[in-house]
């Protein structure tokens, strides 16, 4: 069996007031499609485990949970099972302690750069001054969360959170062709 790559970033799970976000016009961002903090939750862990195959690698690029998380045991145990192997790049809501000890992920790294690819992993996106120019002249992207439903920066930039995949786990193959930093993607 191949092992394959995926990324996603700023699920929030367990957030309730996630659902009450709005995008500058005052749109609803998740609480447009869904109902309720359990809704969110279930669909996030349905399309995880429709997407990820045993062997694959998703790296989640931070903000995992946010709220009364700690205590939902609901959470933790379908959290722990999801297939894969996950890595986590630490985010801004991510409390560390708290996930080594409830193990939830395989391993946990401020950031990761994935050579093959000519990519950085990170959570929040980082300044363009920061990204490799390689000698054919190309230049890294920084795959990154944080920013939700907004743009990311600039070309050299590819933002994974949510809201830009349909609640999915993506592709690292597919990743390059996401359009985010100047239009928002209809479908991905």
């Amino acid at each position: 069996m191949s092992s394959e790559i995926y990324l996603t970033s700023d699920t929030h799970y367990c957030h309730e007031n996630i659902l009450k976000f709005t995008d500058t016009n005052g749109n609803l961002i998740r609480g447009s499609r869904f109902s309720s903090v359990d809704e969110m939750n279930e669909c996030m862990f349905d399309n995880w485990n429709e997407t990820i195959k045993p062997g694959d690698t998703v790296y989640h690029l931070g903000d995992v949970a946010f709220g009364n998380f700690t205590k939902d045991q609901k959470f933790i145990d379908t959290f722990r099972s999801l297939p894969g192997d996950k890595v986590l790049i630490v985010g801004n809501h991510d409390t560390i302690l708290w996930t080594v000890k409830e193990n939830l992920f395989d391993d946990i790294q401020m950031w990761k750069k994935l050579k093959d690819q000519k990519m950085l992993l990170t959570h929040v996106p980082i300044h363009q001054s920061c990204l490799l120019k390689y000698p054919d002249g190309s230049q890294m992207i920084n795959v990154h969360g944080h920013i939700h439903q907004n743009p990311s920066p600039t070309k050299n930039h590819r933002c994974v959170c949510v809201e830009w995949t349909d609640y999915t786990p993506i592709h690292i193959d597919n990743v390059i062709q996401l359009n985010n930093y100047k239009t928002r993607m209809k479908n991905v």
